[in-house]
């Protein structure tokens, strides 16, 4: 499956590989998929694919304001749309954490709750803290 990759310092590339490495072979019970290109920093689980991809910039629809949802002490950003749609593709952005962590979800995999809790012990592990998450 080909996703898109970030472009990012030699640092953060580093960072997200541990991060990456230590995501599960299985995801909300679904078993992990091959990505290109080579070298991407993501990872994808079934088909639709759940993806995760690290070293990702924070939307630009995100503002301190914006409405968050935390699971296990690790806060999400999803744009309001999406969240008004229980059947729609979601996309949730770490908050708090460096590098950025986003997962995309397909609206038949939702609700995002598995995804994000098991997504987020990894981040809790690896990533560290880089602000406040949720207000």
């Amino acid at each position: 499956m080909e996703i898109d990759s970030p472009d990012v310092d030699d640092s953060t590339e580093a960072t997200c590989r541990s991060f990456l490495d230590a995501l599960p072979s299985e995801l909300a019970d679904q078993e992990s998929v091959e990505v290109s290109p080579d070298g991407a920093l993501g990872r994808a689980w079934g088909d639709p694919a759940i993806v995760v991809t690290c070293g990702v910039p924070m939307p630009e629809e995100f503002d301190k304001f914006s409405a968050c949802w935390e699971t296990d002490g690790v806060g999400w950003f999803v744009p309001d749309g999406q969240v008004e749609d229980p059947a729609a593709d979601v996309t949730l952005t770490t908050i708090g954490y460096a590098p950025n962590v986003q997962i995309h979800l397909p609206g038949e995999l939702r609700p995002p709750d598995a995804v994000t809790v098991e997504v987020g012990a990894v981040v809790k592990e690896t990533l560290q803290r880089s602000g406040r998450g949720c207000v």
